[in-house]
């Protein structure tokens, strides 16, 4: 179980280029990448997403990547045609001024668009081959990052999950006891009525017909079946966040029924803890891959 927060940061310099990754994540009902990268890194987009995606099931996940070279890769060229061209052009000018040609300073020259131009050569495989390490390192310090927080949630999980089976079969032990409480009531009404002429045949059939409505055993029945499955969810689906959801609202539907049907002080206080234990199950849940 993996928790769906995590962050991993590292910087170091690989063969003169500094390179900086930092991967954090927070919740998200789905995978959502995000990658941060300059633009001439964008042939390796898809490599980084494809490794993210085979490790990470669910959570925003945001990658930023950063590179800085100690030795600059610029490529500068001039146009030197260009450049006699401007002079020649300026020096018209000067002379029209009553400037002297020989005046016209060379930072002038330089400066017009198209004399000098500089570009930059990128090969995003070799700058890979220097992300690649930076970049596995912070990523296994990432997902080391979830499976520490994951631990810590699967612990809070199955201590909610102790309390819910402790309901559960506290709704158990209490459901005979319901059931002769119903009779009691039944009985004892037909006696305030009918004083001793009372059928026992007729109290049998309403004690049965106040079962149908009021009996607890199919909710419990359902209800033990849907923590065993929440159970099963926790110590063996690597990533159950949304089937936890999903047992959650089945279990819920199950103990609400139990607290419609209850006439007891006991029990009703057993429903309100069994509540809130299942709605930080819940909660929790929304927490985990």
């Amino acid at each position: 179980m993996n928790s769906m927060t995590g962050y991993g940061y590292k910087e170091e310099v690989v063969d003169g280029t500094q390179v900086s990754v930092e991967i954090r994540s927070v919740n998200s009902r789905f995978l959502d990448l995000s990658v941060n990268i300059p633009p001439f890194l964008n042939p390796i987009e898809l490599k980084l997403r494809k490794i993210i995606a085979d490790k990470i099931a669910r959570g925003k996940v945001d990658v930023s990547i950063r590179v800085k070279d100690s030795v600059s890769n610029a490529v500068v060229k001039a146009d030197t045609q260009a450049a006699l061209q401007y002079r020649d052009e300026i020096a018209k000018i000067a002379e029209v001024l009553g400037k002297k040609s020989d005046d016209i300073p060379l930072e002038l020259i330089i400066a017009q668009d198209g004399v000098l131009s500089v570009s930059h050569e990128y090969n995003a495989d070799q700058y890979w081959a220097k992300i690649e390490p930076v970049f596995q390192s912070v990523f296994s310090q990432f997902i080391a990052d979830r499976a520490r927080e994951g631990e810590n949630l699967k612990k809070d999980l199955l201590a909610k999950l102790d309390t819910l089976d402790t309901c559960a079969a506290f709704f158990k032990e209490w459901q005979p006891k319901m059931e002769q409480k119903f009779k009691e009531n039944i009985t004892q009404r037909f006696s305030e009525l009918l004083g001793n002429h009372v059928d026992e045949n007729r109290i049998l059939e309403e004690t049965a017909a106040m079962l149908i409505k009021y009996t607890i055993n199919e909710e419990i029945i359902r209800l033990h079946s849907h923590l065993q499955a929440l159970r099963k969810e926790c110590l063996e689906d690597s990533v159950p966040g949304k089937r936890i959801d999903f047992i959650c609202q089945e279990a819920n539907r199950e103990i609400n029924t139990i607290g419609s049907k209850n006439q007891f002080t006991e029990v009703g206080a057993m429903v309100v803890e069994a509540k809130n234990a299942l709605e930080n199950i819940r909660e929790q849940g929304k927490n985990v891959e």
